[in-house]
């Protein structure tokens, strides 16, 4: 049941944040309406390094969650990026929290509770440096249960697709050329923005199949680029990215449902559909995979163990068998950037010009017009020597 709202507004003391809530039980889809300063209510076990780094970019002015935001089960890395950029966390606050809370409402956080007005609407923890990090060294401690549990799914995803990662079965038809061409597969992931900023001179030189995947589209477009395709559930990409274009690959539970088929179809655009058990970035890697293309460049993917945990969900296990198919033609951005990121040091560029200029003297000197040359500008300093000398 609601509980009444006092119109009377009570001023800020020390220690006391006042601020405008927005929810919703997926984070992601939270984080395309909250505004600078905003409160941001969520239903989020174990919080993720990607989805708090995202609340963290939209300058949310404080997390509320409904659920404990480290769980045990891990270490998760969200919670730590939180308190970090010193945006107050409260966890565990129960399922209340959406029920007596409506979007816009104003409230008061005061140490681990939540008024709206004058009235407590829930309470739980205020996380710190010290309690996030004695949770981490116990999520630690039960490591090894999670890693079971994590090959458990990884041969179920197996036994499921099996068709899908050894012949390709069930993969689209689709009109963009990927054939021999290098693929760029951008994920609104981890460091994804200087990851593309630092690729910016191996995408002009190499004009790579721009894929983005779901928000990596929208990364895309923000960087200056307009993608050739777009993969995912159609659930955090924007309907002008949506629009720009690209050719769309929804991705379908593996009995054929899609639920992002129907915004696709409302916005009039054609689609086709990718029905697979795999995550979205796993999808997109297998298509360009199968059609052809020679490199694979991830940004924003899982690459470490700990990541792939942080994910948080059965569904990552396809992420290790993908990157067993796909083999050599898989490369992190990071190692690209790498590479690219390699300046020529201030010494070489010296040397280099030296070595120019004593080149051009060289063939000034033993050429016809260039000894011609050459005595003008002797009679030229004689000329301005012989002037001094009658000055001085």
């Amino acid at each position: 049941m609601r509980l009444p709202t006092l119109r009377r507004t009570r001023a800020a003391e020390p220690g006391v944040a006042l601020g405008t809530v927005r929810l919703d039980r997926r984070t992601k889809r939270l984080v395309g309406r909250l505004q600078p300063g905003d409160f941001a209510v969520i239903d989020h076990v174990d919080l993720d390094r990607v989805a708090a780094d995202s609340l963290v970019a939209a300058g949310v002015g404080a997390v509320l969650n409904a659920k404990p935001s480290i769980s045990g089960r891990y270490p998760n890395l969200g919670p730590e990026v939180l308190v970090a950029a010193g945006v107050p966390l409260l966890d565990d606050l129960g399922e209340g929290l959406f029920q007596q809370l409506r979007e816009g409402d104003r409230v008061r956080l005061d140490g681990g509770a939540v008024y709206l007005d004058e009235e407590l609407v829930a309470q739980g923890v205020r996380q710190d440096e010290q309690l996030v990090a004695a949770a981490m060294a116990d999520a630690r401690e039960g490591l090894s249960v999670q890693l079971e549990a994590f090959a458990a799914n990884t041969m179920e995803y197996l036994r499921q697709e099996r068709d899908l990662l050894l012949d390709g079965v069930g993969v689209p038809d689709i009109e963009t050329s990927i054939n021999g061409r290098h693929c760029l597969i951008v994920v609104r992931g981890y460091d994804y923005q200087a990851d593309l900023d630092v690729l910016r001179p191996y995408i002009r030189e190499f004009k790579p199949v721009l894929i983005g995947v779901d928000g990596g589209a929208d990364a895309l477009v923000e960087a200056g680029y307009t993608p050739d395709l777009i993969v995912g559930d159609m659930d955090s990409v924007t309907d002008e990215v949506l629009r720009c274009g690209a050719e769309l690959v929804v991705h379908a539970y593996p009995d054929g449902r899609a639920p992002g088929l129907a915004r696709v179809h409302d916005l009039g655009l054609p689609a086709h559909l990718f029905p697979a058990a795999a995550t979205s970035e796993d999808i997109a890697m297998l298509l360009a995979d199968e059609k052809g293309a020679t490199l694979l460049v991830a940004v924003g993917t899982h690459v470490t163990l700990v990541e792939f945990l942080d994910k948080g969900r059965g569904g990552m296990a396809s992420t290790i068998l993908t990157r067993l198919k796909i083999g050599g033609k898989l490369v992190d951005a990071k190692g690209v950037s790498r590479l690219y990121r390699q300046g020529i040091p201030g010494s070489s560029l010296l040397l280099l010009l030296l070595a120019a200029m004593a080149a051009m003297a060289a063939a000034v000197a033993v050429s016809t017009a260039g000894k011609a040359f050459l005595g003008v500008v002797a009679e030229w300093w004689d000329n301005l020597v012989f002037q001094l000398q009658r000055l001085f």
